[in-house]
């Protein structure tokens, strides 16, 4: 039987890494059926909006998404594509695994570990946000629910159980906003007794950012807020490489859209140059959520024998001389192999 997925090729090189992630998946047998949708610049000269209508009631309706790059015009009153998906959908756990690969130019090469970012409220609200006294005061809102702290605290807990992790740091600002932060700090706290087989550890924000430098080996699971979930999962992406082996899973109850972190790129679109691996990885991600953790398994083992051994196939981002349509074939050939 086969599982249908809608599919956002997206923006810039966003066709080109999602040609080449289809072409892996397919070599997989993972009966997929892909349903393209419109969205971002494309949509919006096809339909004259971002996200069409059409689009939204596919996703509804399949309840998985893959999705490249998408292009949010500046300047123009636009709001963000990605956060009206989140906010569509109630996609409330982002989650991002940050892991080390081989021949990657990183400052370290055994990292194993995942941001779990709430991400539906927090300090990315629009709620609140106005200007005030002429335009020289700028006012916001960050809005912290116990009821969105609870989900997504114990998606952590319950991620780390359910795959072997050992710890769960809660980072926080509680000892300076002693509202927002401090009532995630307190939840934390009391769903962590729940799990007495888990680690758990909290850490004040800035702290956080330097221990991840300094030692990042010391962190396994990290559960925070909006804000600072965005900044410590890239600088997470930093330590094994950067963006292009940062994958991202927008989970929900009812929907979850899988995507690469990075930009669209526009600068290279149409040379082959892109790197797919973090649309790749994140396309092992959405296996695991349907169940089929081996072929996800085997996506994220391919591009590790790619890079250790087929350095000609190899994107130039990551240091070698080949192409998207190149790493891409060396991947088939990889997962057809084994």
């Amino acid at each position: 039987m086969s599982q249908s997925i809608a599919v956002i090729k997206g923006d810039g090189i966003g066709p080109e890494i999602m040609d080449a992630t289809l072409r892996v998946l397919d070599a997989l047998d993972c009966g997929l059926d892909y349903q393209f949708i419109d969205a971002g610049l494309t949509a919006l000269e096809k339909h004259g909006t971002l996200i069409p209508q059409e689009s939204l009631d596919t996703i509804e309706k399949l309840g998985i998404a893959l999705k490249g790059p998408l292009t949010t015009p500046i300047g123009k009153g636009f709001s963000s594509i990605n956060v009206q998906l989140r906010r569509h959908f109630d996609l409330y756990a982002n989650v991002r695994p940050a892991v080390s690969f081989p021949g990657t130019r990183s400052r370290y090469d055994d990292i194993d570990m995942i941001t779990v970012r709430e991400n539906t409220e927090g300090a990315y609200l629009s709620d609140g946000q106005e200007l005030i006294d002429d335009g020289n005061t700028g006012l916001s809102v960050i809005k912290v629910t116990r009821e969105g702290s609870e989900r997504i605290v114990r998606y952590a807990f319950e991620l780390a159980k359910n795959n072997g992790r050992k710890k769960v740091t809660a980072v926080h600002k509680a000892n300076i906003i002693k509202t927002s932060s401090g009532l995630f700090l307190d939840v934390a706290r009391e769903i962590a007794k729940e799990y007495p087989e888990i680690e758990f550890q909290e850490m004040i924000v800035d702290n956080a950012c330097m221990q991840l430098v300094m030692n990042p080996h010391q962190f396994d699971v990290v559960v925070t807020t909006n804000l600072f979930g965005d900044i410590m999962s890239d600088l997470c992406a930093g330590l094994v490489g950067g963006l292009g082996l940062a994958p991202g899973a927008n989970i929900g109850e009812d929907a979850a859209i899988f995507e690469a972190v990075h930009g669209s790129a526009p600068d290279i679109e149409g040379k082959k140059l892109a790197n797919p691996c973090a649309l790749l990885l994140a396309a092992a991600q959405m296996l695991d959520h349907l169940g089929m953790n081996e072929k996800g398994t085997a996506i994220r083992r391919g591009i590790r024998d790619v890079l250790e051994r087929r350095r000609d196939m190899v994107t130039p981002d990551m240091g070698g001389t080949g192409s998207t349509d190149t790493f891409a074939d060396a991947l088939v050939e990889q997962v057809k192999a084994k």
